[in-house]
């Protein structure tokens, strides 16, 4: 071996032997030991994701538990009623019926005649009450003495109880002693038998739902209108539009979607109208007067369930009346669409 050989073998065994270097499958066994992780890592990092899964679930959970004990199982149990001849007074001697109480509801004139004064109070009640509430929320938008205390008083009626105002509304309407009767003699008009009369008790039922809703409502609309940007105002007055115009052409088109809502939500409360027509007809009042001129759903189901004693039929309706509010939903999200499309 030359002299040259000899200095490069030595240089070899040196760079193998110095003090920092390492065999290498030594060194692969350090490398893996220090990126393995170890079972406390592995546990905490699952334990984390799974927190992070279903945390969010726990915390809806209450809602969804509740809704099921007390909204769900109801409904259920109303639409598996609904499907059977029941009895109030033998609950276990229920019987098969198939649709025989829809065919039934839906051939019953007494049915038909509750469908249409529930649309009638809806329309005479909802109408009057949104005009209003929008009229009021644009007069408290601007700035006035004692807005606070303005909107506190428009919320005063939807506080008081339906037991309450209706048995103000009675008196009011009194046939005999009654000041809407007083005040229809000054100007020459012969007193109305609010509660016999067909348009009468309907509109005096109305009367009641527009006092209690109006300043609710109200409220909703000033809510939206002092969210619609004052950009909009501003360049609507350099144009030389008053408040009328101002009103029309940026207000009303800025709150679309709150009309809707409100819209949506009053039918759903007229369809379920219920306390006011009871209290309104005292004796009557199950019955939706002498004539049923003001039976509503709401008093029909409860007339064939409570005092009829025909739950299945009484289920058959309330069925009835929430396919029906399903129908206004649909209809709500197909306007909405509509409207997000031309904006």
């Amino acid at each position: 071996m030359t002299s040259s050989d000899e200095a490069l073998a030595q240089s070899a065994t040196s760079a193998d032997t110095a003090p920092g270097s390492q065999e290498p499958g030594a060194a692969r066994g350090a490398q893996g030991r220090g990126t393995a992780p170890t079972g406390a890592g592995t546990w905490r990092s699952r334990l984390y994701r799974w927190d992070m899964k279903a945390s969010p679930y726990a915390f809806i959970s209450p809602f969804f538990i509740i809704f099921g004990a007390f909204s769900m199982v109801p409904l259920l149990y109303t639409a598996w009623y609904s499907l059977h001849h029941v009895q109030l007074s033998n609950l276990d001697g229920q019987t098969w019926a198939g649709l025989d109480n829809y065919t039934n509801l839906f051939q019953s004139d007494f049915f038909w005649n509750a469908l249409k004064n529930t649309f009638t109070i809806g329309v005479i009640s909802t109408v009057p009450q949104l005009i209003a509430a929008i009229w009021l929320a644009h007069m408290l938008n601007y700035r006035l003495r004692g807005s606070t205390v303005w909107r506190v008083v428009m919320l005063t009626p939807y506080a008081t109880s339906v037991a309450a105002a209706t048995l103000v509304f009675v008196l009011l309407f009194s046939p005999d002693t009654g000041m809407i009767n007083w005040a229809l003699d000054l100007v020459g008009i012969d007193p109305v038998n609010w509660r016999e009369s067909d348009w009468g008790s309907q509109a005096a039922v109305s009367s009641i739902v527009i006092w209690r809703w109006t300043g609710y409502n109200a409220l909703i609309y000033l809510a939206a209108m002092q969210a619609i940007p004052a950009d909009l105002y501003e360049s609507a007055a350099l144009d030389g539009a008053n408040r009328w115009q101002q009103f029309r052409h940026v207000t009303i088109p800025m709150l679309r979607p709150t009309i809707l809502f409100t819209v949506v939500v009053s039918t759903i409360g007229a369809t379920q109208l219920f306390g006011e027509p009871l209290l309104f007809g005292g004796v009557s009042g199950t019955k939706g007067g002498s004539e049923h001129q003001y039976q509503t759903l709401g008093l029909y189901m409860y007339d064939q369930g409570w005092i009829v004693g025909n739950l299945g039929k009484a289920s058959a309706i309330a069925w009835s009346m929430f396919l029906i509010l399903l129908i206004v939903a649909a209809v709500n999200l197909l306007i909405t669409r509509r409207l997000r499309k031309s904006q």
